[in-house]
């Protein structure tokens, strides 16, 4: 196993569908166009490679000054408990610096995982959840 974290690397829809699967996050992993305007769209790509798979990805969205929300965090699963998802996050953290405040919202399997890598838990928030 050879790990190499890239934040230059393009990656297509197809390689972030698998990864999705692979990790169990609930995204919609078969519509690639959509994909494809998540990466598009997504401010700060940073993923993480073994030997040229696509293992686990970190996705934000950021203006650099004040916040950044982490919309994906995925590890595949065969990849788990190696620390590819906090050196994701430290990496993330790395390029925003320290005025930025990174939110995210948890997926329920995942809320203990979180405080583990550095996380605090709110509990002031709200959201209008997309109709697909």
């Amino acid at each position: 196993m050879n790990i190499s974290y890239k934040t230059t690397t393009e990656i297509g829809s197809e390689d972030l569908s698998r990864v999705f699967k692979a990790s169990g996050i609930r995204r919609p992993s078969d519509d690639l166009p959509r994909l494809q305007r998540m990466i598009d769209n997504a401010d700060i790509i940073i993923s993480a490679w073994d030997d040229g798979k696509l293992i686990g990805v970190a996705r934000a969205i950021t203006d650099y000054s004040y916040c950044c929300y982490l919309s994906d965090l995925a590890v595949d699963r065969e990849y788990h408990n190696k620390g590819i998802g906090k050196e994701l996050l430290r990496l993330l953290l790395e390029q925003l610096g320290e005025e930025v405040t990174l939110l995210l919202l948890a997926s329920p399997v995942a809320m203990e995982y979180y405080p583990h890598i550095g996380f605090e838990k709110v509990d002031n928030g709200f959201k209008i959840t997309s109709k697909r």
